[in-house]
């Protein structure tokens, strides 16, 4: 259980915390490795080791995220290929659920996403879930990555929040790492971002598989 009386905003991450990363996974391992060799006449193994060199090539954490960077890149449409596996996005187990309770608390809900807005767009067309959230927020928006500092102070001044009376939940070891720097006092990792792939390791950060073992929410008037 979460110490909630001690907790006013709770910041969430998108891909592989509320939403199963299984979609996202499928899509750069798969689909675009296959439409990049059909398109380069090559096997899908050596258009795997080609993006692979090209995403280590990439020359912000921002660019990583980023539909145009990636679709001037490659070469290809991603918009559309995403949207041939939409049936793919689902929430975690109680994602749902977790929101629902925050969303009927007096605490605020952000959504802290390094997804740009194109890709945010596509997974709110498919799961409405931005009627749960205070605000919702892209890294490419606030002009830094999670992963910077750049992005905590971005986010502090559009949306003012008390770092010591915050949670944050991530599936980012290193966007948690930059979140605690910056001095948040509650975080939590996610143990499995893919329900298809094997549980990872989260390091010192406690994570959490399933949110019903968030919940009962407690209200912030409560001692």
């Amino acid at each position: 259980m979460l110490p909630w009386h001690t907790i006013d905003t709770v910041l969430f991450d998108m891909d592989g915390t509320l939403l199963d990363l299984h979609f996202d996974d499928i899509f750069w391992r798969q689909i675009v490795p296959q439409s990049y060799a059909k398109q380069q006449g090559i096997s899908p193994e050596q258009a795997f080791t080609v993006m692979s060199k090209k995403m280590a090539e990439a020359t912000s954490a921002l660019d990583w995220y980023s539909f145009a960077y990636w679709n001037q890149t490659l070469g290809l449409d991603l918009l559309s290929m995403k949207q041939s596996i939409t049936h793919k996005i689902a929430y975690r187990p109680n994602a749902e659920a977790l929101l629902q309770a925050l969303h009927h608390s007096e605490k605020q809900v952000i959504l802290a996403t390094n997804a740009d807005q194109t890709g945010l767009k596509l997974k709110l067309e498919h799961i409405p879930f931005d009627q749960y959230f205070d605000a919702l927020y892209s890294a490419h928006d606030l002009g830094a990555a999670k992963e910077d500092q750049a992005f905590w102070h971005a986010l502090q001044a559009a949306h003012p929040f008390d770092p010591a009376r915050t949670l944050f939940v991530d599936d980012n070891l290193k966007v948690l790492n930059s979140a605690r720097t910056y001095g948040i006092q509650h975080l939590l990792a996610i143990a499995q971002p893919n329900l298809s792939r094997a549980p990872v390791a989260t390091g010192e950060f406690t994570a959490v598989v399933d949110f019903a073992h968030l919940l009962p929410i407690v209200s912030n008037n409560n001692p």
